[in-house]
């Protein structure tokens, strides 16, 4: 296993990071609960908290609340955590070692597929939220959706804060891969 799952889905998304502006940071996004600077912030604190997950020598210990990270160079921001995730996940051994997600223990060759599913799909919101296209990268679009048909199940479904994944939403055939995978993720395209 390697990180190349995770490097293409970390370009995908900084693709669409690169088109939004600042005037878009109250947008609402398909997230119910989240604004884009909510998820903009999520999208960028991501690869940092998913680094300290994934290096056993990081331990984070700083209680503070995190920055606003829309406020800044976003994308500088987003390139430097995707970055730290790349090397965490690519030193030797991260893809054996058991990682204590948010949701339980696994393996690192699974917490990198999970990571790239969260990061590919918040990039397909993102672009939802500020009008992009959410044509993104197919071909990944169609791995990431196989993928997450084995692995999100009905006990992931639910309400919005309470479960990652909404129910399923149906998609016509003439949408794009990444649309379909969004809806299989609960999102409306």
């Amino acid at each position: 296993m390697s990180t190349e799952v995770l490097e293409q889905a970390f370009a995908s998304t900084r693709g669409v990071l690169c088109n939004v502006t600042p005037k878009q940071l109250d947008d609402p996004t398909p997230c119910a609960s989240w604004n884009v600077r909510d998820l903009l912030n999520h999208i960028i604190s991501g690869p940092y908290h998913q680094a300290s997950i994934v290096d056993p020598d990081e331990n984070p210990t700083d209680d503070s609340p995190p920055p606003d990270y829309a406020s800044g160079d976003f994308v500088s921001l987003f390139d430097a955590g995707a970055k730290l995730a790349l090397a965490a996940f690519g030193a030797e051994g991260a893809m054996e070692r058991i990682v204590k997600a948010p949701f339980g223990e696994v393996p690192g060759s699974l917490f990198v597929w999970v990571v790239s599913v969260d990061t590919f799909a918040h990039g397909w919101d993102l672009a939802k939220a500020t009008s992009q296209s959410t044509d993104l990268d197919p071909a990944l679009a169609r791995q990431l959706l196989e993928v997450s048909r084995l692995a999100v199940t009905d006990e992931f479904r639910g309400d919005d804060r309470k479960k990652p994944f909404g129910p399923q939403v149906e998609v016509t055939d003439n949408l794009t891969a990444a649309d379909e995978l969004a809806g299989f993720l609960g999102r409306h395209p």
